[in-house]
């Protein structure tokens, strides 16, 4: 059975192997060489220091997904706008995790203090749109040619949606 959690340290290994393949694989992330486990376990301390959201996703014991907000910037100004961050381990696409992570994630980020909440979707990937705008996110921008990945330039889309 399925479940969300808060992430800990102890799930760096698996988020950095989901992560690693969406780096190899995809355009959602401009990464070209994954960070590895511990720079993951630093970033889950990172965002569990400032009090954010960082989930994942669970079935027997596996993380098939995680999803996380942040600040979109430093400065204090932006203190009430995130930026969320969903990937989903190659194998478990399609079965909803990525909703079921994504609703998780505005919930906790209303309870934060976030008023608005932003995607940022690299090489314009469908699956991330649909998902976001199916959540109430609507397209804000688009930067063009912006990311030079898999010998091709791509755009990346923000996505904004109010939080309650």
């Amino acid at each position: 059975m399925r479940h969300l959690r808060p992430a800990t340290p102890a799930d760096a290994d698996a988020i950095a192997a989901i992560y690693a393949w969406h780096v190899a694989h995809g355009g959602a992330t401009f990464d070209t060489v994954a960070p590895d486990a511990a720079a993951h376990a630093g970033k889950i301390g990172e965002v569990a220091a400032a009090g954010w959201p960082y989930l994942v996703a669970e079935d027997g014991g596996e993380i098939l997904g995680y999803a996380y907000a942040t600040q979109i910037r430093p400065r204090a100004a932006y203190a009430h706008t995130a930026e969320d961050s969903i990937y989903i381990r190659h194998d478990a696409r399609g079965r909803g995790l990525g909703r079921t992570l994504l609703t998780a994630l505005l919930d906790a980020a209303v309870a934060c203090d976030f008023r608005q909440m932003i995607a940022v979707i690299g090489d314009a990937e469908a699956a991330s749109v649909g998902l976001h705008a199916a959540h109430g996110f609507v397209e804000v921008g688009r930067l063009r040619a912006v990311g030079w990945k898999f010998g091709r330039w791509m755009d990346v889309v923000y996505m904004q949606r109010p939080l309650p």
